[in-house]
Order: C-alpha cells, then sequence, then structure tokens
C-alpha cells in the first residue's frame, strides 16, 4: 500500500483528535506530507474517526490531484497543500474546531501571549479573516495569516490549524494552543490578563529551540 506507514499514523491521529476533545463528530481534518514520494496523505471526507481504515485515506499530489484513494478527500485539502507547498518546514496539518480556540475565533481575537507556552506557535495566535470552508480562500487566508512566522492561526468563525514537521509536533502545538486560549478565555471572565513583554517571548523563542529532547 503506497505511504501505508503515513497512512497508519492518519488513522490513529484522528481518533486521537476526538479523544483528547479538539473536535467533535466528523469535523477538523488532519494531514502528512512525503517529501520523498511529493504526497500528501489527508483525511477523508466526512467519516467517522473510529471507522476509517488506512485505506480510506486519500493521497494527493502538490497539484491537488488524487494519487490513490476510493474516498473523497476532505473537503479543507487545499487548506493542507498551501502549506506543504510553501513551507520547506511543514510536514503536517492538524485542523480542530477545539473548543476554546473556536470560541476566541468566533469573536476574532488574536491571541496574545497570555502564558509563555504560545511560544509553541509563535509570539501570539492570529486570527485569520473569514472564509468558506472548502475554498482556496480560506487557504489563502490560512496561509497568508499564518505566513512563516507562526506554527498556528485561528480561523474566524470556524476553528484553528497548527502545523510541524511532523504529526505529533502538530498534533502537540494543537492541544498546547487550544489549552493557551482556555486560560486567556477564563483570564478574560475574571479582568484583564497581563500580557508578557516582547523582549519575554524573544527569550521564550529561543529557549523553546533547545526544549526537549533531541
Amino acid at each position: 500500500m503506497l505511504l501505508e506507514e503515513e497512512r497508519n499514523l492518519l488513522v490513529d491521529y484522528g481518533k486521537k483528535l476526538i479523544t483528547a476533545g479538539l473536535t467533535k463528530g466528523t469535523g477538523g481534518n488532519i494531514s502528512v506530507f512525503n517529501k520523498r514520494e511529493g504526497l500528501m496523505a489527508i483525511s477523508p471526507s466526512g467519516m467517522d474517526y473510529f471507522e476509517t481504515k488506512p485505506e480510506d485515506i486519500v493521497l494527493m499530489d502538490l497539484e491537488g490531484k488524487i494519487v490513490d484513494g476510493l474516498r473523497k478527500p476532505s473537503s479543507e485539502w487545499r487548506m493542507h497543500l498551501i502549506f506543504y507547498q510553501n513551507r520547506e518546514d511543514v510536514g503536517a496539518v492538524v485542523h480542530t474546531h477545539s473548543m476554546f480556540a473556536t470560541t476566541i475565533a468566533t469573536l476574532r481575537w488574536d491571541v496574545p501571549p497570555a502564558s509563555y507556552l504560545i511560544a509553541y506557535a509563535g509570539k501570539k495566535v492570529p486570527c485569520a479573516p473569514y472564509a468558506t470552508f472548502g475554498t482556496q480562500e480560506i487557504a489563502n487566508a490560512a496561509y497568508n495569516t499564518m505566513g512563516k512566522e507562526y506554527n498556528a492561526v485561528l480561523l474566524a468563525n470556524h476553528g484553528l490549524i497548527a502545523v510541524g514537521p511532523d504529526m505529533p509536533s502538530a498534533f502537540g502545538i494543537a492541544e498546547i494552543i487550544e489549552m493557551v486560549c482556555e486560560i486567556y478565555y477564563r483570564a478574560k471572565c475574571v479582568g484583564e490578563p497581563t500580557i508578557l513583554s516582547d523582549d519575554e517571548m524573544d527569550l521564550m523563542l529561543e529557549k523553546f529551540k533547545t526544549y526537549g529532547q533531541k
């Protein structure tokens, strides 16, 4: 089976989207990119994550053509593809409808550095302008807002996108940014959060480069 490892990975992480509380039902979508083959493996459209099998995963090239798979790809395939087309550092994309990130996105706020953990995504998490799901417009809005400076972006009235060099990294960023959004939301309910300085965030970005095992 072509890209069998990537297909199995998406099946496993699709289930984690649900168990980690990052989406409900068939919402959200995930993908990985195999640079050697030049192919994106992406979750199928509207399928129960716990019913999805490796053969249901769809493979597409960088032109957006289906190379292998009998299912329809996620309706948001353009929003995944644009990152693989434009960012060499991105090997996986995770799109969620997680509660607190989506709440902040509905307010159309950027998420400022109320927690140092936002450094996983950058100095903040910006909010992209609204566009209809499944269109090239939302793909462009997501990429243009995230650019090469950030690893996560809110989608106005929609949800969150996180990117990383591999699926564990992208998924971990999605989980952390959901927690950061919850912290920010809860703090706003009580008062006005104290925001970390730009200098402190520069330091955090440097420290995070050497955090963890290599």
